[in-house]
């Protein structure tokens, strides 16, 4: 069903290789919440994380907790401040220069929600949406690097776009993150396809963040056993197979299995 197009190569390694410090390639993603502690016993059982309380820095960035497997950090639950936020999961892309980024952002034709902040000394982040509408996240790391673990069962794997216009989004994501998405040794973790391929065509344009799981179809029964719901049954992809689902929040995200 779902397209995926000049986006797509396959991604593997540790997060510490030099490709997954190119600009443009995802390093965190973390979801927006009403009920933290809900997301806490939701999240821990079905994907094993465990969670550290923020400290002062993330909790001044809005952070609650950071979800970790076997000790690395791999997302984070935010408690939403304003109950007209949505309850989301957001992608964050890597940039060594994250004011620059939103001025290429501004000048090829997207928008920047939040402009470039501190994060105490753990970083500086930004809030950015395409010319389509799909907003997503910058991080340029300080103290924080972004993810500990990926690529593994239980954290993140992929990131698809959801867009109405594809080749205007290989046209504006080409061009911000030209070396991450077709260098020589790119291994990009996101790609692109048409909403209508999965979703109601009303759906809004949108980042969908892919965990790793063994099994889709053990996972999907986990997340129906957690209070969560089946929004779109597995399908093949050219990535893997595919569930998407959310949690007992509504936060939506996908479930991948290769």
């Amino acid at each position: 069903m779902a397209e995926n197009g000049a986006f797509e190569k396959r991604s593997s390694g540790s997060p510490d290789r030099p490709s997954a410090r190119r600009e443009g390639v995802p390093c965190w993603v973390d979801a927006q919440l009403s009920d933290v502690e809900a997301g806490r016993r939701f999240y821990g059982e079905l994907f094993g994380w465990t969670f550290q309380d923020a400290r002062e820095a993330e909790r001044a960035a809005g952070e609650s907790v950071r979800a970790c497997l076997d000790g690395e950090p791999v997302a984070a639950l935010v408690r939403k401040t304003d109950g007209r936020m949505p309850t989301v999961w957001s992608v964050y892309f890597h940039t060594p220069d994250a004011a620059a980024l939103t001025e290429r952002i501004r000048a090829g034709g997207g928008q920047v929600v939040t402009p470039p902040h501190p994060v105490g000394d753990l970083g500086t982040a930004a809030l950015a949406a395409d010319p389509d509408g799909a907003v997503f996240g910058l991080w340029q790391p300080g103290r924080r690097a972004g993810f500990g673990r990926r690529h593994e069962p239980g954290t993140f794997a992929w990131a698809e776009l959801y867009t109405r216009d594809t080749q205007a989004a290989n046209a504006f994501y080409g061009g911000l993150f030209h070396d991450a998405l077709f260098g020589p040794d790119a291994s990009p973790d996101f790609g692109r396809a048409r909403v209508s391929d999965v979703f109601a065509a009303e759906m809004p344009p949108h980042f969908l963040v892919h965990f790793l799981v063994e099994d889709v179809d053990e996972a999907l029964a986990a997340v129906t056993r957690l209070g969560g719901r089946v929004r779109v049954p597995s399908f093949e992809t050219s990535y893997g197979r595919v569930a998407v689902v959310s949690d007992g929040q509504g936060a939506s995200f996908a479930l991948l299995q290769r």
